[in-house]
């Protein structure tokens, strides 16, 4: 059985991962078996890597090219550019379900299209449960990272007043750009409500982003940046007369291809920008893991994977 090169979990490594070889993928019926060029870095992946199994290959975000199609006929044909939102993205190949897929238009590159799964399905799909955000005040926390900037644009695309709250002045560096309206660090000089919030940092500043929210209003809980901080809600400090207050979690990333279309049309067109703000080799991979545990970079890290990806 031929084997293909990956990163694989082992906390003795550095950054607990090191390269091995895993058995070749096998695609199932429904599934294209596709050449990894590029593949992105989450930074909850990387917190939580040291909770998955020894030799487990982690990774969602990849793009690259389809090497074999899928045999009930769904998908793309060989040689198709393609990005996805797949498991084990890490890898020099990977087996991808054809409704998890979708073909990246020639002119955006697969680099900038490996950015946008995990990020650009988060910020859509949490701004759509949300309903329309049109002439609305959105606050978006945690703005620097790449949910937040992925957020920014598309609620500035949607109408909204855009106020992106960050952990320091200079994690607020092109953001303006982005399209906010607003760019704040923490939440103490927000002083008019907020009608929607998408809530990145978790702990305390979820209980300050509860207490910003206007009736009727709504957060899209994403992520918990605030580490082991808990969110305590004081006694009724969640009563608020007049219409209903909410707060949702998130998590629904099932069949992403058609939203996948979506975000890479849109980066294609320059309406979305992928903000990639570290990409190199995956043999760089230390040096990348360092940039986003650190808080280094704003925005994505893309590995390049095969040297056709570079």
């Amino acid at each position: 059985m031929s084997a293909v090169r990956a990163l694989l979990v082992d906390p003795e490594a550095p950054r607990s991962l090191r390269f091995g070889e895993i058995p070749e993928p096998e695609p199932g019926p429904g599934e294209a078996l596709v050449e990894v060029h590029h593949a992105s870095m989450n930074y909850g992946e990387l917190r939580w890597a040291l909770h998955r199994p020894i030799g487990a290959v982690l990774g969602y975000d990849v793009a690259g090219v389809v090497l074999r199609a899928a045999a009930d006929g769904s998908g793309p044909a060989p040689g198709a550019r393609v990005v996805a939102f797949s498991n084990g993205t890490w890898a020099e190949r990977v087996a991808v379900a054809t409704d998890a897929l979708a073909e990246v238009p020639d002119a955006l590159p697969l680099a900038d299209a490996a950015a946008l799964p995990v990020v650009g399905l988060t910020a859509l799909r949490t701004l759509r449960a949300a309903g329309s955000v049109l002439g609305k005040r959105v606050l978006i926390t945690g703005a620097s990272g790449g949910v937040g900037r992925a957020a920014v644009q598309l609620a500035r695309r949607g109408g909204a007043y855009v106020i992106a709250s960050v952990g320091g002045a200079a994690r607020g560096e092109g953001l303006r750009e982005l399209g906010a309206d607003e760019v704040v660090v923490g939440l103490d000089t927000v002083d008019r409500p907020v009608d929607v919030v998408l809530e990145n940092v978790g702990g305390p500043h979820l209980v300050a982003s509860w207490n910003l929210l206007a009736p009727g209003g709504t957060i899209q809980q994403i992520g918990w940046a605030a580490h082991d901080q808990p969110a305590v809600f004081p006694p009724n400090s969640i009563f608020s007369p007049g219409p209903a207050k909410s707060l949702h979690s998130f998590s629904d990333m099932s069949r992403p291809g058609p939203d996948l279309a979506v975000l890479v049309s849109l980066a294609a067109r320059g309406e979305l920008s992928a903000e990639v703000a570290w990409r190199g080799s995956w043999e760089r991979v230390e040096e990348a893991v360092d940039a986003l545990l650190g808080r280094r970079i704003p925005g994505k890290a893309v590995l390049d994977i095969t040297p056709e990806g570079r």
